[in-house]
């Protein structure tokens, strides 16, 4: 491949920039899908101690990029896939960071939004992990349809369970009365039983934090408060300033790629003009567009040429469309969110607009560049459901930001106690 094109905070053979310093620290990963979250979390440097999944595709991905080496070590995959068969008071004491991704179909904007009806709601069990194992922190993700007004109380809820997760609901209590009670305790009416987390929650743009795609998302983060120390939470690295900037002002991102610089389109005059006036280069990075992403690799292969094998999953696949609100990803923008396609791929934001009025779909190991994958990951599974566990990630750059921060809290509360 040749690398000369790719955009300098964008390092494709490695996911998401430079490996971090090397710990003693452990993670304990649920709802793992396709690993973009473990990944990031590992290259934040933390090992995974056990991860969890159910999906059949994607617990053969994690064993397939464990069996190829992919990982810094292999991630052991439990053999119970169920997290809530999981016994996690084994893990106590071993687990320095829970993490994971609870499904979020309850939640998401293309769900039937159930929320705490559904199932499918998995943040209890997320909860009990925390209470059994008492790891010093946590993370989890979900979609940013969470943040809609008619699930407030919901994710009060959700934050109050996180912040005591030494109280649990009672057999046949409803959610609501759960709810009091973890007020009444929030509030100081009546004294803690056991470890409380300080709970910060997070709305997150992806693409302020390196990622090649216009993706927003919710994280939930607790430190336990016994630790005596402040999270806080990481700044963005990259503006859609910078990219403007580079775009059009100095034009540098168009040498960049080997391409004539195009002429700014009317609807950004202004703003490019703000920027001039300015006389001042933007001090973050810029956005990662589709093509820094993707510029490496060569064309699709027809799905009957397996000439190409350094570049597998890295296939055409036929029948792209484009209708009303749905016309695909530019090259020289961050790409529309990638979908998870589980209602059926969605006609816009899996696909990439050529310039030329075409489009086509993402192959699979685009798909994979624009969530901060590895070239050489492997994905199990057919094209619907590779892309099911690529739209289902987490970016790994913007895990691994979370990550390193949390190894960093963690390394100083550590040092804070054996000072002690």
């Amino acid at each position: 491949m040749d690398h000369a094109m790719v955009h300098p905070s964008f390092n494709k053979n490695a996911g998401c920039g430079i490996m971090a310093t090397k710990t003693n620290l452990t993670c304990m990963e649920l709802f793992s899908g396709g690993g973009g979250l473990a990944l990031g979390i590992e290259k934040g440097g933390f090992r995974h101690v056990a991860v969890v999944e159910y999906n059949e595709n994607a617990r053969k991905t994690i064993e397939e990029n464990n069996r190829l080496g992919h990982y810094e070590s292999p991630w052991p995959l439990l053999a119970e896939p169920d997290a809530k068969k999981v016994r996690y008071s084994d893990y106590h004491g071993k687990v320095d960071l829970i993490a994971g991704g609870p499904p979020c179909q309850p939640f998401s904007l293309g769900g039937l939004h159930k929320g705490y009806r559904d199932e499918r709601d998995l943040f209890p069990v997320a909860v009990r992990a925390v209470r059994e194992i008492e790891p010093l922190v946590f993370l989890f993700e979900n979609v940013q349809g969470l943040t809609r007004p008619s699930f407030s109380t919901y994710v009060e809820y959700i934050k109050l369970q996180m912040r005591h997760p030494w109280l649990p609901i009672k057999d046949a209590e409803d959610w609501a009365s759960h709810l009091r009670r973890l007020k009444a305790i929030d509030n100081g009416k009546t004294e803690p039983n056991g470890h409380v987390y300080d709970v910060q929650v997070l709305p997150i743009s992806c693409t302020d934090f390196g990622t090649p795609q216009k993706r927003n998302r919710v994280l939930f983060v607790g430190a336990r408060n016994d630790i005596g120390l402040k999270w806080e939470w990481p700044q963005a690295t990259h503006s859609q300033d910078a990219l403007l900037y580079d775009q059009y002002v100095t034009k540098t991102y168009w040498k960049r790629h080997g391409l004539k610089p195009k002429s700014c389109p009317k609807k950004l005059a202004a703003t490019i003009q703000s920027l001039i006036s300015a006389k001042a280069k933007p001090t973050l990075k810029p956005w990662v567009t589709v093509r820094d992403a993707i510029s490496g690799l060569p064309p699709p292969s027809r799905s009957d040429d397996r000439v190409n094998v350094a570049f597998n999953q890295h296939v055409l696949i036929p029948g792209a469309r484009t209708y009303a609100g749905h016309t695909g990803s530019p090259m020289d923008w961050p790409a529309k969110t990638i979908k998870a396609g589980v209602h059926g791929v969605p006609g816009g934001e899996n696909m990439l607009a050529n310039g030329n009025g075409r489009v086509r779909y993402f192959t699979v190991r685009e798909a994979g560049l624009l969530q901060g994958f590895p070239d050489n990951y492997v994905f199990s599974g057919n094209w619907a459901e590779a892309m099911r566990q690529i739209g289902n990630a987490v970016p790994v750059m913007v895990a691994q930001t979370i990550a390193e921060r949390l190894r960093d809290y963690v390394l100083k509360a550590k040092d804070q106690r054996s000072g002690d």
